[in-house]
């Protein structure tokens, strides 16, 4: 393992050891590349690995234990809490929600208001959040530093795939100088890095993004079920609607799987209502008007109400067939009832 990548611990079997001291220099453009990692999940993991790879020392936390026993194998060292990353440079925040990332950060803004962190510290999050509510953090990560931390918003597309493959499109928000300092980051991570505007506008560019994944998912879950139950086979279906204008990355990605039935997780499907409900919460303050997302928003709630939350976005199209067949249901039934009145009418006649 190179030198730069990581170091022993000195206790091996304690994943909350802390590493070597570090140099105190911050700047990302000089020799100093450390950077701080919060959540090493099914994306937040291979995007640390990557940037090991490209020679960072990364100091990790991750709730579950066996997550930082694994990157520590690749290289990494863990920590025992968040806190613990207060002098890194930059600290990378990839949990579910900005809740999780909230609820993770508390006691680093608590150790930032007794002693402010170097000037220029980066907090970077590139989980998908509310554009509105990650400005508000911005907020109180500035008042909690003294002005010394910065926050930026990267959320990032490609799935599990584009994370393992360091493939990632990532979708930038925050000041341009602070930006060109984390494109080195960036660029272990992803390979197209984009800066879209100021703090919330790549997580409204993700919010866009998930907009077109959702529903096109959806639509293609639609056609799917549509066509199955009409007798057609669905994978020659998805051969010929590939080779016209119907094609699109969607389907090459999740039309197997919508094909196949096949819901094995690959990032869990509640999260396109949490993304889609960030779309609705956006196009309000902007005064647009959103009717894809808003049936989008319904759509994956009922997904989640039949408890397929933690399957795979492909999972959708359980939700259509469970609807078709309730739909089904009440039709027989009402046709049933006509045909009681229509007996009843006959009879009395």
């Amino acid at each position: 393992m190179p030198e730069n990548q990581g170091w022993k611990l000195q206790n091996e079997n304690n994943h909350q050891a802390t590493g070597p001291v570090k140099s105190t220099v911050t700047s990302l453009n000089g020799t100093a590349r450390s950077a701080g990692f919060v959540g090493l999940g099914l994306m937040g993991a291979p995007m640390a690995a990557n940037l090991l790879k490209a020679g960072w020392t990364v100091s990790a936390w991750n709730r579950s234990a066996a997550a930082v026993d694994d990157f520590m194998r690749l290289g990494g060292t863990g920590v025992p809490n968040v806190a613990a990353l207060r002098d890194e440079p930059v600290i990378i925040f990839m949990l579910p929600d900005l809740s999780f990332i909230e609820q993770a950060a508390a006691g680093l803004l608590a150790e930032w208001r007794l002693a402010p962190p170097q000037p220029g510290t980066l907090v970077v999050v590139m989980s998908s959040v509310s554009p509105v509510g990650v400005q508000a953090f911005g907020l109180a990560v500035d008042e909690a530093s003294g002005g010394n931390a910065t926050v930026l918003d990267a959320p990032v597309s490609g799935g599990t795939e584009g994370a393992q493959r360091g493939t990632l499109a990532i979708m930038a928000g925050g000041d341009a100088v602070h930006f060109e300092r984390l494109r080195p980051v960036f660029e272990a991570m992803g390979t197209t890095v984009r800066r879209l505007g100021g703090l919330g506008s790549g997580s409204l560019a993700k919010a866009c993004n998930q907009l077109i994944v959702g529903t096109t998912t959806a639509a293609l879950a639609e056609a799917a079920e549509l066509a199955q139950r009409s007798g057609m086979d669905v994978e020659s279906l998805f051969d010929v609607l590939s080779g016209g204008l119907a094609a699109s990355r969607v389907l090459e990605f999740v039309g197997p799987r919508l094909a196949a039935r096949d819901y094995a997780p690959t990032g869990p499907a509640k999260f396109m209502y949490k993304d889609l409900s960030f779309v609705v919460e956006s196009a309000r303050a902007a005064g647009s008007a959103v009717p894809m997302a808003t049936a989008g928003v319904e759509l994956y709630g009922e997904l989640k109400r039949q408890g397929l939350g933690d399957l795979d976005l492909a999972a959708v199209r359980q939700t259509i067939a469970t609807l078709s067949d309730l739909q089904s249901t009440a039709a027989s039934a009402a046709s049933e009832a006509a045909d009681v009145i229509d007996s009843v009418r006959e009879t009395t006649a």
